[in-house]
């Protein structure tokens, strides 16, 4: 089918096929045949501007993709599954603000073993927060079994090992799923440029490894670690605009509440000490 024609097809069309083309791309920790044999939340349409509004003309043909065939995973402030809709209908502030559209999400903080934080700064080609500096990797679960498992974050957990290799080319070997630590929950809102935002129920995961970094150019335009005195110091350049320097929204509110405590933490080698999945901090 040519790319063309995918935009004369009905909108739920395009999702079955979107759903489909994406199920071979799965980490689950375990077999789908142990999974609880429940049924999947009913889907629910919310539809929002179409793919082919004549603003969009410009955007990535690689973001476009992404934007069209993610199916974001639909939730309400308990973090209980509504549906799902499109990575696109999802960022769309018309629909954030008028229809109060939440999807569930992760922010991976990545520390290597002289406990340093690795950083990116988001590609020019993003929709939302280009060439923003961020926590090592932002992006959400889709609503696909293998990341839809609620015991013990382990559906988030699949989904950050997929995207840490989609993003920075780390491989599943280096990041395994049971290394990663889910910190917290927080819920957010934030306008990325008046047409675009973002509002999220967000998953904190913290985890320490060396790893080998590749990033991908359709997603990252740079990469560094930084100490926690580099951090700050990056903070302060961002506060005062120097260099054009600017953190996203979600990664600032981490930094501000809760990054340096569980910094500590990780340096002690206790981070279980300071795991609270049962508060949604709401900021």
């Amino acid at each position: 089918m040519s790319a063309s024609s995918l935009f004369n097809l009905p909108l739920i069309r395009l999702r079955s096929l979107a759903l489909s083309s994406s199920s071979s791309f799965r980490f689950a920790h375990r077999p789908l045949s142990s999974i609880s044999p429940r049924k999947l939340p009913t889907f629910r349409a919310f539809s929002g501007t179409a793919m082919t509004d004549t603003k969009d003309a410009g955007m990535d043909a690689v973001q476009r993709r992404l934007m069209f065939e993610d199916e974001c995973i639909l939730v309400d402030e308990t973090d209980r599954v509504l549906g799902h809709d499109s990575k696109y209908n999802c960022h769309l502030m018309e629909n954030i603000e008028a229809k109060n559209l939440l999807h569930r999400a992760f922010s991976v903080f990545l520390f290597n073993s002289k406990y340093e934080l690795l950083l990116q700064q988001r590609s020019n080609t993003k929709v939302t927060f280009p060439l923003v500096w961020t926590n090592t990797c932002c992006s959400h679960p889709l609503y696909r079994e293998s990341e839809l498992i609620q015991e013990n974050a382990l559906g988030v957990r699949n989904a950050a090992q997929r995207k840490l290799l989609d993003e920075l080319g780390i491989v599943a070997e280096d990041v395994p799923v049971d290394e990663f630590t889910a910190l917290g929950r927080m819920l957010y809102k934030a306008p990325s440029d008046g047409k675009w935002g973002e509002h999220e129920l967000d998953y904190l995961l913290f985890i320490v490894r060396d790893v080998k970094v590749q990033p991908n150019p359709d997603e990252v335009a740079d990469i560094k670690y930084v100490s926690r005195e580099e951090l700050k110091e990056l903070v302060k350049k961002a506060d005062a605009g120097e260099e054009g320097l600017k953190l996203s929204p979600w990664f600032r509110l981490v930094v501000d509440n809760f990054l340096m405590k569980w910094w500590d933490h990780v340096e002690k080698g206790t981070l279980g000490e300071a795991i609270d999945m049962k508060t949604i901090h709401k900021l």
